[in-house]
């Protein structure tokens, strides 16, 4: 927080992240009341979320070729038109769910160069060194704004009704633009845009693939994120369907999450750097969290769950999106960070309808259940691919008095890459 332009952008960001979390738990209650279903608020998610899929490469090539500042500007003000004709269209009594959808959709459309550009601006704003405390500090600003967002969002659903939360997301975004604008360019490590040309995109995919520091992160995250973060679906139905709540209840949930989650990036901050065991063992235990948190007896126990639930998500998220920065070539890292984030939230479209349509056909408790044996399946999987493939084991021990995990050369690898070396 001592790097002027980082400050501003980090003041901007936590206003415009209490707004969009009061969106986004207004939007899934509003189309829960219109629908009744759980498939229905699957289908927004997927929505929002299906042109990452689709486009969410291009995005990356857009933002490698791009000043990323003027990107944002523009991203940042599309997001805030579409928050105020979501409120226009609530307070007018005018909505329907199509509404819903469709302004979903456009605000995914953004979000595809959004992302990539915003992941990428904060390697410019704060340098390589900086680069991890940074996005740690990003996912304590997000997650902050969500212990907010929640609560302000269920204040007002109850009291004057769901188009002053809209409105309110909409107007938040004049501070992140305000903080773009105030910036000092000669302070940014401005990398070299990409100039136009054929096979951007392709290079981009080539240089992930003959990269397992690259590939296997990306991949875990997909499966994690496709099945295990469908939390809009699980925690509407529990709140509705399970435990007889409302609104107030939805929003509690998703605070207690946040606050998990707000420990998991305070703890990610201080970490060293990232490495691939941690992730897979966070993801384990995500998993496992999630199966038992579908068989909750109670209110007390279930909300109880949320907060590691939202720790360990968040440490998945932290170090693998970490790992993948640091790994990744400058000029490479705008295409690579779109891959990352088509792949994280990109696979909601398939995993939302989906996991709704599990719950509303066997239950939410066989939703939920659902996601975190996916994302457990995946962690083990891919940590036998890095051990059998790779030529790596699992090495456990302290350093510094601390517990220490990190994937290593077995012997076998060893002595081959030693056979090599002379060819070399």
């Amino acid at each position: 927080m001592k790097i002027r332009n980082y400050r501003l952008f980090a003041t901007g960001a936590v206003v415009s992240n209490i707004g969009t979390w009061m969106s986004r738990i207004t939007q899934d209650w509003l189309v829960l009341s219109l629908t009744g279903s759980s498939a229905a608020v699957g289908i927004t998610t997927a929505l929002q979320f299906l042109p990452m899929l689709l486009f969410g490469l291009y995005g990356g090539v857009i933002a490698d070729r791009y000043p990323k500042r003027q990107l944002l500007i523009c991203t940042q003000a599309a997001m805030a038109l579409c928050g105020l004709a979501m409120a226009v269209l609530t307070l007018s009594g005018q909505v329907q769910v199509w509404h819903v959808y469709l302004i979903a959709f456009m605000v995914g459309m953004v979000t595809v160069v959004d992302n990539p550009t915003r992941q990428s601006f904060v390697s410019e704003m704060v340098g390589p060194d900086q680069l991890r405390n940074a996005v740690s500090l990003n996912s304590a600003n997000f997650q902050s704004a969500r212990l907010i967002g929640p609560a302000v969002a269920g204040v007002l659903i109850t009291t004057v009704g769901s188009g002053w939360a809209f409105m309110m997301n909409g107007l938040s975004f004049i501070a992140p633009l305000l903080g773009l604008l105030l910036m000092r360019s000669h302070e940014l490590q401005r990398s070299v845009p990409v100039p136009r040309g054929k096979g951007q995109l392709r290079e981009g995919l080539r240089y992930v693939r003959g990269r397992p520091e690259l590939i296997w992160p990306i991949v875990l995250v997909g499966f994690v994120g496709t099945f295990g973060f469908n939390f809009p679906i699980w925690l509407t139905a529990f709140a509705h369907e399970i435990f007889h709540g409302g609104a107030g209840m939805y929003a509690v949930f998703n605070i207690l999450m946040a606050a998990g989650s707000l420990a998991g990036a305070l703890l990610s901050a201080r970490r060293r750097s990232s490495r691939t065991g941690m992730l897979l063992l966070a993801a384990v235990g995500f998993g496992l969290l999630e199966m038992l948190a579908a068989v909750s007896p109670s209110v007390w126990f279930f909300s109880l769950l949320l907060v590691p639930i939202g720790m360990i998500g968040l440490t998945v998220n932290v170090s693998a999106n970490t790992s993948v920065q640091m790994a990744s070539e400058p000029e490479m890292r705008g295409r690579v960070m779109s891959l990352y984030m088509m792949v994280f939230v990109g696979g909601t479209p398939i995993g939302a309808p989906l996991l709704g349509w599990v719950t509303d056909t066997y239950g939410v408790r066989v939703g939920f259940a659902t996601g975190g044996v996916v994302s457990l399946l995946a962690a083990a999987a891919i940590g036998v691919i890095l051990t059998r493939v790779a030529g790596v084991r699992l090495k456990v021990g302290l350093r510094g008095g601390r517990p220490h995990m990190a994937f290593v050369p077995t012997e076998a690898q060893r002595r081959r890459e030693r056979e090599l070396a002379p060819a070399a």
